[in-house]
């Protein structure tokens, strides 16, 4: 073999060997610089999904917040201020609605005179095309008849007759917002110091309303046969 031919031969397989080396070395770093990405993508992930899956966490909480709330039975919470939200009736201050009830609530009653009551019955009074009943009791009517069969009384007559003999055309006072009422008003009424609802109860010639405080007196005339529990007391 010719020397310029082997020297050639050799600088030839030496430069292929400085060019398969340098391919190598390519390929590797760009296989490492790969695998780095990887990493620096692989830790860098968590990292910026963390706000996404924050925001998610939120939303939960202020769903199972309200979800928790509506299930209390307690009033939930009133809005806050300058949320949009308009306050119903309901929701007004108290002291609103006490103003608006002393605005809509009747003046309020007061002792009056009335004069020359003529007798309905036992419990109801009238003046001219006025009514009034007495309250605490319940008007005995007219008509009402006592006593067993054999022995029985025209008691709701004796009845209007006793209160009519305690009044005696007399002035009465009673509690009334005004002496100009109409129809029939029920109130409590006075002769002198005697409570007349207070003596038809007293003396069994009327019954009291349920709840009335003159319950326990009616049940004192009604054992000791006064008045509606007695005997005619015309035959006395």
């Amino acid at each position: 073999m010719r020397p310029a031919a082997f020297i050639t031969g050799i600088t030839g397989m030496a430069v292929v060997a400085g060019l398969l080396l340098a391919g190598e070395a390519r390929l590797g770093g760009g296989t490492a610089g790969e695998e780095t990405a990887s990493a620096e993508e692989t830790a860098t992930a968590p990292a910026d999904a963390a706000p996404d899956a924050g925001e998610g966490a939120t939303i939960s909480d202020d769903r199972a917040e309200m979800i928790a709330r509506s299930t209390e039975p307690a009033v939930p919470p009133s809005p806050a201020p300058g949320d949009g939200v308009t306050s119903k009736p309901a929701d007004l201050p108290q002291q609103a609605e006490t103003a608006a009830g002393q605005k809509a609530s009747p003046a309020a009653k007061k002792p009056m005179e009335l004069a020359r009551p003529m007798v309905d019955n036992a419990g109801m009074l009238s003046f001219g095309e006025r009514r009034l009943q007495i309250a605490g009791i319940v008007p005995t009517p007219v008509d009402r008849i006592c006593g067993p069969a054999g022995r029985q009384w025209p008691c709701g007559m004796m009845a209007k007759t006793a209160l009519r003999l305690l009044l005696r055309n007399r002035s009465v006072t009673c509690d009334l917002n005004s002496v100009e009422w109409k129809d029939t008003v029920t109130t409590a009424c006075r002769l002198g110091t005697e409570d007349l609802s207070a003596w038809l109860a007293e003396n069994g010639w009327a019954e009291p309303t349920a709840g009335s405080p003159l319950t326990a007196a009616a049940e004192k005339a009604r054992q000791a046969g006064k008045g509606l529990y007695g005997d005619d007391p015309r035959r006395n």
